[in-house]
């Protein structure tokens, strides 16, 4: 399977605007009334006030994670070079979308993960014109010590392949997948240093369109969330044999932090 499968990033369109992400998200005036949440991510469940408070929207159609007051984490194929940008808002610290609790703040400069080029190293930090002093920040891994087990994922993207982008956020939990298995599903596709696989054989649980940059986390061993991935790609969404493909987290950090630290973050 060839890597220009990649375009099959897990990316949304929201009206106007370019939007990119394995969950799929719409922009919020054409979101859907609430009687009509779907139960799934794809295969999920509605988040809850509060549950994931460091979870991001951005008006591009993707997801990110606070990485510190002034900071988002996201993918790389979630925005351009780097560079000076005001184009981009974020919003946080709710579950809908339409809130008039929700926090927005604008971009003021992206950094892009050197040498990225759609293939790995799909890793981009936002810095925010106004700190985010209200919500917590979610820590990344530094180490492989928890890039295995279960990990939860999270988005406003879309809850079935070629699906609408969601109001809500829809959460699920997807198992890790072994970079063996990764490598065959998708044809020595995957770049095991700098990826990680999560879903189930079956199908039916993955993050889709819409999602890209958002989260893959779980409890570390003082029970307090840790972000392992990064939404990347994948082969359409929830299909059997073809597992979520997250930009591995532990790989980058120092990289990710040296970036942060030369951002004022």
């Amino acid at each position: 399977m060839a890597r220009w499968r990649r375009f099959l990033h897990r990316t949304a369109v929201v009206l106007a605007a370019v939007t990119v992400g394995s969950f799929v998200v719409t922009a919020p005036a054409a979101a859907q009334p609430e009687g009509d949440i779907a139960p799934q991510v794809v295969g999920g469940t509605p988040a809850a006030q509060g549950e994931f408070p460091w979870m991001v929207r951005l008006s591009m159609g993707c997801g990110g994670s606070l990485y510190s007051r002034n900071l988002v984490l996201t993918a790389a194929h979630c925005v351009g070079g780097t560079g000076a940008n005001t184009s981009i808002t974020a919003t946080l610290g709710v579950v809908d979308l339409q809130s008039a609790s929700r926090i927005t703040v604008r971009s003021n400069y992206v950094y892009r993960a050197p040498g990225y080029n759609g293939s790995g190293k799909d890793w981009a930090l936002i810095r925010l014109a106004t700190p985010v002093t209200t919500l917590p920040t979610l820590k990344i891994a530094n180490t492989t010590a928890y890039d295995s087990g279960t990990f939860t994922v999270a988005g406003w993207g879309a809850n079935r392949e070629g699906g609408a982008q969601q109001r809500y956020l829809l959460k699920a939990n997807v198992p890790f997948v072994s970079d063996a298995t990764c490598q065959s599903n998708y044809g020595g596709d995957i770049i095991p240093a700098e990826e990680i696989c999560a879903g189930y054989a079956s199908g039916g649980v993955d993050t889709c369109q819409g999602d890209s940059g958002g989260p893959m986390f779980r409890r570390d061993a003082s029970n307090a969330w840790i972000q392992i991935g990064i939404v990347s790609w994948g082969y359409g969404c929830a299909r059997a044999g073809y597992p979520g493909v997250y930009t591995q987290v532990s790989y980058f950090s120092s990289a990710i932090a040296s970036a942060a630290a030369g951002l004022g973050g």
